[in-house]
């Protein structure tokens, strides 16, 4: 009988460990949750960065009458990289933006100065 107990005793251990696992495993999701529900201003404000990059590029682009084809082979890359540049499903690396500025004949500052310009009067 005294075996018995301490097993039952063991179990419900067991189970309470299992419960308080999962109820911080709860807690936790909600968190992650709500920061994520919390921070929408942040992912907003940085897709119209990218969205202003890309705005900024293809202004540029146009501006020196190129084609998305001629500035890909121009910087070694796939008419796709630029054209997702352009519309804001990625951003090029530094080297990238780097060559697109002096591609399209101003600084890289000019091009980041353009971003910030934009940003500030939206």
């Amino acid at each position: 009988m005294y075996i018995t107990t301490i097993a039952a005793f063991i179990g419900l251990l067991i189970w309470l460990a299992v419960l308080a696992a999962v109820i911080a495993l709860v807690v936790l999701i909600i968190k992650a949750l709500l920061k994520y529900l919390r921070s929408k201003d942040t992912r907003t404000e940085q897709a119209e960065l990218k969205r202003s990059l890309g705005e900024v590029l293809k202004s540029h682009r146009t501006r020196c009458k190129m084609t998305q084809e001629f500035v890909a082979e121009a910087l070694g890359v796939s008419r796709q990289a630029v054209s997702k540049w352009e519309n804001g499903t990625s951003d090029p690396s530094t080297a990238n933006l780097l060559a697109l500025a002096k591609l399209y004949g101003v600084s890289p500052e000019e091009l980041l100065r353009q971003v910030d310009a934009q940003k500030q009067e939206g």
